[in-house]
């Protein structure tokens, strides 16, 4: 019995056959205490204030309300940084997603069965998704300069992580009949793990890499602040002017790219999925 069935003991239920049985008294008051208890500590600690933000909230609808109409003839300026933060999207999940496969299968357990191999991988794949997409753009900017190519790192690098922990738990839930048949007519792991593994995580893989590029166009978009290229680049300009008709085209444009690629993406993940 638990601490908190010793707290407050189960109900006691008699049962038509005149049986007795013990109802656990429910957590959901513990749980809301607890939640309660955090959510305090937390307002204490950021010095949050509902003051503060009633009497400010009203700045935000005025300065959204400065970006619209937006500029129209801002727009044949935003084409360029667009394109480029769609190809830093696009290169940098391609790189990524296609990267890591081999990683994930070293992290696999029901692939390899050495701890220390699976625990390296999977510790490599967790240090690299605790580093925030800026702070890579802001290393790579100092590796490689200004530009797209720091952005396309980035997006590389946050996409390796993110598609490895989510390829190596799927491969984990395969039917792995097909890959020891294999590897018992003599094929190696590698061969065996192409034939037998690959086909079945396929379409997931796929489904979760168009998922993955569609999140970084948006994350994309304000690799710029740190020197990255794309959109991000013209957005903090045009902030920092306070020229608020732009940055409303320039988010515009974004939305409406975002709207389009996630249907399509949309679209084909129906198919594989």
């Amino acid at each position: 019995m638990s601490i908190y069935d010793k707290v407050f003991p189960p109900r006691v239920l008699t049962l038509p056959n005149g049986n007795q049985a013990a109802k656990p008294r429910s957590r959901a008051p513990l749980a809301a205490a607890v939640l309660l208890a955090m959510t305090a500590l937390s307002v204490e600690v950021t010095g949050f204030d509902m003051r503060v933000l009633i009497s400010r909230i009203n700045e935000f609808f005025v300065i959204l309300k400065e970006m619209f109409p937006p500029d129209w003839g801002y727009m044949p300026q935003i084409w360029a940084p667009l394109f480029d933060t769609i190809k830093m999207s696009l290169l940098g999940s391609f790189i990524g997603s296609v990267l890591v496969v081999p990683f994930a299968m070293m992290a696999s357990t029901n692939i390899i069965h050495s701890r220390i191999i699976v625990s390296l991988m999977r510790l490599l794949l967790s240090i690299i998704r605790t580093l925030p997409t800026l702070v890579c753009a802001l290393i790579a900017t100092y590796i490689f300069g200004l530009g797209t190519l720091a952005g396309t790192t980035a997006i590389a690098v946050f996409t390796f992580a993110y598609i490895g922990k989510i390829l190596y738990e799927e491969i984990e839930t395969v039917d792995m009949g097909g890959f020891e048949a294999m590897e018992a007519m003599g094929a190696t792991k590698v061969r065996a793990f192409i034939s037998a593994v690959i086909p079945q995580v396929l379409p997931s893989y796929l489904s979760n890499c168009l998922f993955c590029f569609e999140g970084n166009v948006r994350y994309a978009s304000i690799l710029g602040y740190v020197g990255a290229g794309g959109l991000g680049l013209i957005l903090n300009e045009k902030i920092g002017w306070r020229e608020y008709d732009s940055v409303g085209m320039i988010l515009l444009a974004l939305f409406f790219t975002v709207f389009i690629i996630e249907t399509v993406s949309r679209a084909i993940r129906k198919r594989l999925v």
